[in-house]
């Protein structure tokens, strides 16, 4: 074998020479060591070898008759793992010998000796052009192929016509076949195409503009997007010729987005309820607390009794609904306690009528002697004020929703501890769920709802109670028959009676002690020392931190009881200031809204509004410490 590497060769097309008579190859070698990189063989074996070695060889001038084998015999095994162009040299004008010759070797072309050095030329010129225009095609198929196969997106080509001249497997999976039923065929053609995708087809090839929309398909709430991209790709003489489409599942991606605009939605809630729920408290503080010290002086008068009875009534109403509102909007921790589930429920009757609406009636099926569960019974109202807008929401054209309650052991589930448990249901005659949404219903802000008319945040919200109340959460739902949900909830017996007997208790002075009494809202403060004074301490009032440390530097108290949002001084700072002045005075800090400044964890807090009895038993109780 002999080659010619010189003046950067490796740069040109290649030919291999072929020939059993060794002037015919110097002679090949001089007329193409200029333009091409010449390598050459004397025996067909050897020819093998270099081309087996040499991928890159464009063509093979091959002569014809050699002892080992023939020239179409040696190219026809050559095609077998090779791509070179094959042109054969033969010293006899046989025709009918020739084309065997071009038939079995895949020749493209023969010259004859002696050859004409200007033919010769232009034959191995275009057989190196073609060699290179294959490669080119098998590039552009190859690449064009492995987009295909290991694409994400769903891949179509398709005419002028509509029809699939090329197309994946995952766009074919859409379509409900595979990729050979699919060619040729209009997508129209297949049931699960959809028509508003045909029109944007046609739309595109008519216009000749690239285009992209967002479609989706599936059952409201279960829907899959699509993000689809249409390239109109036009022919040789500047008319459409055929469109390529590209579709991408963008489900997770709108998933995401709507997570982010009810995140957003209900942190901007959340901030609302947090700035209104301090004043609204502070009123309802002194609303209720009013009532309750004028209560004594209307006995023996029952039209003034049951007028403020109905006042204070709906200030706790007013107080609820600001909890509620302040639990359905931040995250915070859960404070399980023992709750009568059958008293909450019982409570919740006004609440269902004004909620619920008139087309719908709820009914309780509450069972005697409930066990108290261990539970956050402002969660489990919330809870289960969501279950019933749900069941509401299922029968639009109105029914009844049922609120049961029951206790049962439960020992066969991995999940809890074996044990008695208080099952709470909320059943409901509506729609039911079908089973591709059933599945998804407690993922956050899933939801089946308009725009605007759902959060997606309620069955979540059940769901995470029921796990970080160490119970279970069950749904059960059959299309056309309703829908039943139920929370299991841990018992805390004997539990409630306790707490029961505790409030019903309402403690006097433990011992005679000065308070000083620190709010920025006159009527709280006043409502604040009036109770105080009515369980029988001496009462002071200061209107601002720097007033009740002017105080404090002058005068001796036994308790401070201070407001934790005041303007100038908070009471958290307030309390800082008392410790550093007066080791050991013990300070009551009182809010409308606890997340609104960061509270220490050693300094005790009452939430507003408050009864006089919790106002007691927290005096009390720091006073004896």
């Amino acid at each position: 074998m002999t080659q010619n590497l010189s003046d950067g060769s490796r740069d040109r097309a290649t030919i291999l020479a072929v020939d059993d008579e060794p002037d015919i190859l110097i002679a090949l070698e001089d007329q193409f060591e200029d333009a091409y990189r010449i390598l050459t063989a004397t025996r067909p074996a050897e020819a093998l070898e270099i081309l087996r070695a040499e991928p890159d060889i464009a063509v093979v001038l091959s002569d014809q008759r050699m002892p080992e084998m023939t020239g179409d015999a040696m190219l026809a095994e050559a095609r077998a793992f090779h791509d070179a162009q094959a042109i054969l040299l033969t010293g006899y004008a046989d025709i009918t010998a020739v084309i065997a010759a071009l038939n079995r070797g895949g020749i493209i072309g023969y010259v004859t000796k002696p050859w004409d050095a200007d033919l010769l030329r232009g034959t191995v010129r275009n057989a190196c052009e073609r060699h290179r225009l294959g490669r080119d095609l098998a590039t552009e198929r190859a690449l064009l192929r492995g987009l295909l196969d290991h694409a994400g997106e769903a891949i179509a080509f398709k005419d002028g016509e509509g029809r699939f001249v090329r197309l994946n497997a995952r766009k074919a999976a859409l379509l409900g076949s595979d990729v050979a039923a699919c060619l040729g065929r209009r997508e129209s053609e297949f049931p699960a195409a959809r028509a508003d995708s045909v029109a944007a087809d046609k739309a595109a090839i008519r216009t000749g503009a690239v285009s992209e929309s967002l479609v989706s398909d599936g059952p409201i709430g279960a829907e899959r997007w699509s993000h689809v991209v249409r390239v109109p790709i036009r022919g040789p003489s500047g008319a459409v010729a055929h469109l390529a489409t590209i579709e991408r599942d963008v489900t997770e991606q709108k998933s995401l987005e709507a997570r982010l605009r009810q995140s957003d939605k209900m942190q901007a809630l959340g901030t609302l309820a947090g700035g209104i729920a301090h004043d609204f408290n502070n009123l309802l503080t002194a609303i209720l607390g009013s009532l309750e010290l004028a209560v004594p002086r209307v006995e023996g008068q029952p039209r003034l009794e049951r007028l403020i009875e109905n006042a204070r009534g709906a200030a706790e109403r007013g107080a609820s609904l600001t909890k509620r509102l302040l639990s359905f909007s931040r995250t915070h921790d859960l404070h399980a306690r023992a709750t009568d589930v059958n008293a909450l429920i019982d409570g919740m009757r006004d609440l269902f009528g004004r909620s619920l609406g008139g087309l719908v009636s709820v009914r309780t099926d509450l069972a005697a002697g409930l066990p108290a569960a261990l539970v956050d019974p402002d969660q489990l109202e919330l809870a289960v004020l969501n279950l019933c807008i749900n069941a509401r929401d299922a029968m639009p054209e109105g029914g009844e929703i049922t609120v049961a309650t029951m206790a049962s052991r439960i020992a066969d589930d991995p999940d809890l501890a074996p044990g008695t448990y208080v099952r709470v249901s909320v059943t409901d005659t509506g729609s039911g769920i079908p089973p591709e949404i059933l599945k998804r219903v407690c993922e956050p802000f899933f939801t089946t709802k308009a725009v605007g008319q759902g959060t997606g945040l309620g069955l979540a919200m059940v769901f995470g109670l029921a796990q970080q109340s160490k119970g279970r959460f069950q749904i059960d739902s059959e299309v056309g028959r309703g829908t039943r949900v139920e929370l299991a909830l841990p018992c805390a017996e004997g539990a409630a009676q306790a707490d029961a007997a505790a409030e019903a208790e309402v403690p006097v002075a433990v011992r005679p002690a000065r308070v000083l009494v620190v709010d920025d809202d006159p009527e709280v403060r006043h409502v604040t020392a009036s109770f105080l004074a009515d369980f029988g301490y001496r009462e002071t009032e200061a209107e601002s931190g720097a007033a009740a440390l002017a105080l404090l530097e002058s005068e001796r108290f036994d308790l401070v009881v201070a407001d934790l949002a005041m303007p100038g001084m908070s009471g958290v700072d307030l309390a800082a200031s008392v410790r550093a002045m007066r080791p050991g005075l013990p300070v009551l800090i009182l809010t409308g809204h606890a997340d609104a400044i960061e509270i220490p964890e050693d300094l005790p807090v009452l939430a507003k509004p408050f009864q006089s009895a919790e106002l007691a038993r927290r005096v009390s109780a720091l006073l004896e410490a």
